[in-house]
């Protein structure tokens, strides 16, 4: 019997066990999924818990439930894998062997990166919404914080998510403002970019929005330390911003096993073909989502469009084919604006954020670009689709690569 293994069981592993489960014979092939934590987390909901829209219950489910029948689920610790070898190895002595091994086990923050963050401020005064336990422990600060300068800062690029921070900041100036108190809270958006985002017109729409809602943006800040004595980041040109609640975006990385095995750049990243999603040095070993080095956001939309080219190359792979399909880059973001409303960005890898309609020209509902409340309802709607469908490997009817229908130029 030939054999499969996912390292990882979120989004993207999950939606590979059923897409494979339900087209190759089980008595020609094993499928077998590994990952060290048993519950599925529903991760752009961290966002909404610190301000109460979500309760810590509301983003939980146990992975076991979305992994289909017939396919092996192990919740250990992966040590390492031997890729020459088509070995995987786990912290309780397990050998798993392959003949395709599919790596999806994401990026994490690192904490400890950063020098002074993991001090006697973190969790007092320092807290990251990028972990359930951060979120929560936010959320609980939240609640009897009086207002002072609050400072959000994204430590490190990549990290997963681009637009979280940004609608975290929206969604904090409306939560001070029912509180009450946003004329006691200042609030500054400390980036690493030129600008509010990565590209042109996306940057200036949010700048705007930035602006319009009295949030100070600090560009070009590349975090060097956290002095917690003080309470102030230093950046390595010498600036300082002082805080009286900091919510950090630490560095992200990918798992530590990565580096024990050898596979990964000095961040954990596995060199992928962006294209192909194979990666560039093991024919039998493909990469989906943010475990890869592909040059794209590290978003839960990148992975479900990078799904549907990953399946169709493995399948060419298994039958000995030529790898034919291509992954174009393509993601698509709904941002919390606040207030009930929301905006939409869609690009792919030569293709910036541009105005329009999505999915269809002309008609929507959603607006490219917009603040509008129809895309704050798609952000919502979301929810739902993630556990019910995407997880499933149902098909939905967005097309993997990105259209310029409905886009304006």
């Amino acid at each position: 019997m030939k054999k499969i293994v996912i390292l990882g069981a979120g989004t993207g592993g999950t939606i590979m066990a059923n897409k494979l489960r339900k087209v190759l014979e089980r008595d020609e092939w094993s499928i077998t999924v590994v990952d060290k934590d048993p519950n599925h987390y529903y991760q752009p909901g961290f966002l909404f818990i610190p301000f109460g829209i979500y309760s810590k219950h509301d983003v939980v489910k146990p992975k076991a439930s979305f992994i289909p029948a017939g396919v092996k689920f192990i919740v250990n610790d992966i040590d390492r894998v031997e890729p020459d070898k088509n070995t995987v190895y786990l912290t309780n002595g397990q050998i798993l062997e392959y003949d395709f091994l599919i790596v999806a086990t994401g990026t994490h923050i690192n904490p400890a990166e950063t020098p002074g963050l993991l001090g006697r401020e973190w969790r007092k005064s320092i807290f990251d919404f990028y972990t359930h336990e951060g979120a929560v422990a936010l959320s609980t600060f939240l609640k009897t914080w009086e207002g002072g300068d609050m400072v959000i800062n994204i430590a490190e690029l990549p990290f997963k998510c681009p637009v979280a921070p940004l609608e975290f900041a929206f969604l904090a100036d409306e939560f001070f403002v029912k509180k009450g108190i946003r004329d006691k809270v200042n609030i500054y958006y400390t980036t690493p970019l030129s600008g509010a985002f990565t590209k042109p017109k996306s940057s200036k729409m949010l700048g705007e929005l930035l602006k319009e809602k009295n949030i100070q943006i600090i560009p070009d800040f590349y975090l060097e330390r956290v002095d917690d004595e003080n309470k102030k980041i230093i950046s390595y040109d010498g600036r300082e911003v002082k805080f009286d609640l900091l919510t950090i975006i630490p560095v992200n990385m990918g798992a530590d096993w990565v580096a024990r095995s050898g596979m990964g750049d000095d961040m954990n990243y596995i060199a992928t073909d962006k294209y192909t999603l194979r990666s560039e040095k093991w024919e039998n070993v493909f990469v989906l989502g943010d475990a890869s080095n592909i040059p794209t956001s590290k978003a839960g939309s990148v992975v479900h469009f990078a799904s549907d080219v990953l399946f169709e190359n493995l399948m060419a792979a298994i039958e000995g084919r030529p790898l034919i399909a291509k992954f174009d880059g393509h993601s698509n973001c709904y941002i919390e604006t606040g207030f009930g409303k929301g905006s939409l960005i869609d690009f792919n890898y030569e293709t910036e954020p541009l105005p329009g309609t999505y999915p269809l020209p002309g008609i929507g509902p959603f607006g490219l670009l917009k603040n509008t409340r129809i895309n704050h309802y798609g952000k919502v709607m979301f929810r739902w689709i993630y556990w019910h469908l995407l997880l499933k490997g149902k098909e939905l009817p967005l097309e993997s690569q990105m259209t310029m229908a409905g886009k304006e130029l």
